[in-house]
């Protein structure tokens, strides 16, 4: 289904078409880069070229070392990094389609709420997941965490944008208002499962709750690997919908866009992207404002750029974190909340400096 004709995109993108298609060439090298680099990082010492011996049979298979390396690399640092890689293009994706939905550069799922609720849904899943919930988990298996996120995150969504949108039009000063409410209802809520937690459970939930990849596994990526995919296709028909809506609601639907239709695809979209996220890696910020913002000042507004784009850069984003969060205090390592936090903190009060004057009542 198309949602708008080519006419939608805004005219300046046009003059930036090449160097939009020159971007995603460069950020595609740029992740391979990253990729390369969160496999051969890491406390162990494996080496990736111990395995590529391996592989050209230049290795003796009853090596300590290779016997070693092949563990560490394929049941511990490939998952991780597959997973870094999902999750990063993930927030990121998620992040530019709720600013071309609310059509402002501060919304993103961590800043307004959507990550605090598909956090909910994972800690009720963990805490309650073997006593009041046990059936739903039995009946659900592995996809049980991921799809609590996603619907904590869909309900959030939608209280979002029902807030803070009215006759189509979205005031910025509501929804970071909005944002903070829900947090804050979220985190009181996930305070009391906290507190109703194990010994085990707790410990699990604080680490979990400053984002990490440390957990990474092939079952965690069978499980949400899957919901990320289909969930960043989906998103690709959403580029010529997201050009129109930078131009209004009233606009959007002169050009052939299905308005309603369309926004509940891109709300369900960022809530399944950032719930299967979240299940896995936890709270992670900023990934979401800093790397669509950035490609926006670079690449231009056009959404058919900037979506491959921000999914590159957000994994590379965040492979380049895990590999600083496993290398600042090895052998052991911090979240990477922590280190994306570093990072976009500072990057969103720049904009915030940048736009002050939009935010006076």
């Amino acid at each position: 289904m198309t949602f708008a004709s080519e006419t939608s995109r805004p005219a300046e993108a046009g003059d930036r078409s090449h160097l939009g298609r020159s971007a995603v060439a460069v950020l595609g090298v740029v992740l391979l880069l990253a990729m390369v680099l969160s496999l051969t990082t890491g406390a162990s010492g494996a080496s990736a070229w111990t395995i590529l011996k391996e592989w050209l049979g230049m290795a003796q298979a009853s090596e300590l070392d290779a016997i070693r390396d092949h563990a560490v690399i394929y049941n511990i640092r490939l998952p991780r990094m597959i997973m870094g890689t999902l999750v990063g293009a993930a927030l990121a994706v998620s992040g530019l389609l709720m600013q071309g939905l609310f059509r402002n550069p501060l919304a993103d799922p961590g800043l307004v709420g959507v990550s605090a609720g598909a956090s909910l849904g994972a800690v009720g899943i963990i805490v309650l997941g073997t006593t009041i919930l046990a059936p739903l988990t039995a009946l659900l298996g592995i996809y049980s965490l991921q799809l609590a996120s996603f619907f904590g995150g869909l309900v959030t969504t939608f209280i979002l944008y029902s807030v803070a949108t009215r006759s189509g039009q979205t005031a910025i000063a509501t929804m970071l208002l909005a944002g903070i409410a829900i947090a804050a209802l979220a985190g009181a809520v996930t305070g009391v499962m906290v507190y109703v937690a194990t010994d085990a459970q707790l410990r699990d939930l604080t680490f979990w709750g400053l984002g990490s990849l440390a957990g990474a596994n092939w079952i965690k990526v069978a499980a949400s690997g899957p919901i990320i995919i289909v969930a960043l296709a989906v998103s690709g028909f959403l580029a010529k919908g997201l050009n129109a809506m930078t131009l209004g609601e009233a606009t959007a639907a002169h050009l052939g866009v299905p308005v309603q239709r369309f926004k509940l695809l891109t709300i369900i979209t960022v809530a399944a992207a950032t719930g299967a996220s979240v299940a896995v890696s936890g709270g992670i910020g900023f990934v979401g404002i800093v790397v669509p913002h950035l490609l926006r000042l670079i690449i231009g507004p056009d959404h058919r750029y900037l979506l491959p784009a921000s999914a590159l850069l957000g994994g590379a984003f965040l492979l380049l974190a895990d590999a600083i969060s496993r290398l600042v205090v090895a052998p052991a390592e911090i979240p990477i909340g922590i280190v994306t936090a570093v990072f976009g903190g500072p990057f969103f009060l720049w904009i915030l400096l940048r736009r002050r004057s939009a935010f006076v009542w």
